[in-house]
Order: structure tokens, then sequence, then C-alpha cells
């Protein structure tokens, strides 16, 4: 079975849009790791596209936020401005489907998906020192996450962690990473809506665990429709210009 592998999709339609069109017909089943709101122009329409898909959909720190969950006062004031934004624009049923979402990790046909860490969804894992406990204890040998909106990851073998780049090369779309027997993964697709990484293309993986593989996606998308969006709805210009850095 190959699942396509979402996350971070912060209510930009444009570049779900895009990933879904480059993905078309390689994969059959797809999950998301949260976050599907916050910071752009399209909070309704990215849900409704997610549900379509029948996607396994865990809750993001950002979904909790809008839905009134936890308290906006816990974001920075450019992301509170947003959260607030599209409290205001989300249709009740949508915002009952974002308060109804599951926390990670949760078990996916022999692997897991989690949002932030093993043991806290709100924890953003950027180091060695960080992934440590959770590879350790995982609760499958290959784990997907989100959070950081960075593409990449962490593997455990022997004791030993090592850090996990993934890069496209040769004007391929993706990068090919196999998975070894005996290790264990902690593996970040990458952000949809919002890279982080310095590459303003957005990312995300189809997995093969069958065959051992995970493909890494980057794609380019058209980044300033979604800015005059932003610009129209009054989103704060900071949200706006970052799209453009992956920053």
């Amino acid at each position: 079975m190959r699942y396509l592998i979402l996350s971070d999709i912060h209510s930009n339609l444009t570049a779900l849009e895009t990933a879904l069109k480059a993905a078309e017909g390689r994969w059959q089943n797809a999950v998301c790791l949260g976050d599907l709101v916050g910071y752009g122009p399209d909070p309704n329409e990215v849900i409704d596209r997610i549900r379509s898909l029948g996607a396994l959909t865990i809750r993001g720190n950002h979904d909790k936020a809008v839905s009134g969950a936890v308290e906006a006062d816990e974001f920075n004031p450019i992301a509170r401005n947003a959260l607030l934004w599209t409290r205001e624009q989300l249709r009740p049923e949508n915002r009952e489907y974002l308060e109804t979402l599951p926390r990670g990790p949760v078990s996916v046909d022999g692997f897991s998906i989690l949002h932030g860490s093993v043991y806290d969804e709100d924890e953003y894992v950027f180091s060695p020192a960080l992934a440590l406990d959770g590879l350790l204890n995982a609760p499958s040998p290959v784990s997907f996450f989100g959070h950081t909106h960075l593409q990449g990851g962490f593997s455990l073998r022997n004791g030993d962690v090592t850090v996990l780049y993934f890069k496209p090369t040769g004007g391929n779309p993706f990068s090919i990473f196999r998975v070894e027997p005996g290790t264990t993964y902690l593996l970040n697709p990458g952000s949809i809506g919002q890279p982080r990484d310095g590459d303003p293309r957005l990312g995300f993986a189809i997995a093969d665990l069958e065959n051992q593989s995970v493909e890494f996606w980057r794609i380019p998308y058209d980044i300033e429709a979604v800015q005059n969006r932003m610009t129209k709805a009054g989103l704060p210009e900071p949200l706006i210009l970052r799209l453009s850095f992956g920053s």
C-alpha cells in the first residue's frame, strides 16, 4: 500500500492542489499529520479537500487553537492574528471537524503518525537530542511527524542517532529513501503550505513501506497567487513575505 503523507498545509489550497496533481496515481491512501489551518487564506477549502480525500488526519497545534481547544494567547502575535481571522472564516461543520481530530501518535498499517513528538504533540523535534527519546520509545519502526516544517528526520541504529536530509537532484521532483531493517525512523515529509528550510517549494512524501521506500517530494507552486489572497484577506505581511523565501 502506498500512502500519501501530508503535513502542515496551513490553509494553502494552491500548494495542496499542486501537490495532489503531482502525486496523482502514485498513492492509494492519504494521511495528514496536522495543521490543516493557520497562516494561509483558504481554511475552509483546505479542510473540504482533505475530507474529500478520506485522509486519516490528526490534529496540530493550529487546528487546536482554531477550534478553541486551546487559547490563541499561547501563539506569537502574528500567528495569533491569523488564528483569530481563521476562526471568523471557518464554517461550523469544519470547526466541528477540527474539534474531533485525534491527537497522535496514531498507528496506520505498520507505521505511526504524529504532529510534534511521540510524547508531546506540541514539541518541536529539531535535533538528535530531542529525537532520541522518541526513537527509543517509538510506537513503530517508522513514524512520520510534522510541526517543524523541515523535510528530513532522524534514524536510530545500534544506539547512534543520524540526522537525515533529503533533496531531489538532477531535475527530479523527489528523492527516494530506503528504509533498513533494524533501524528506527522519525521522518518529516515537510510542509505543504509553509516550508521553513530556505526552499519555498512545497514538501510531501509518498511511503511504500512494503517495499522499504519513501519518496520525498519538492514541487514549486504559484506562491504569488496565495500571497495575493492573503493580502486581500488582510493577513499579516510577514506571513505573506515568508512564503517567497521558505522561511
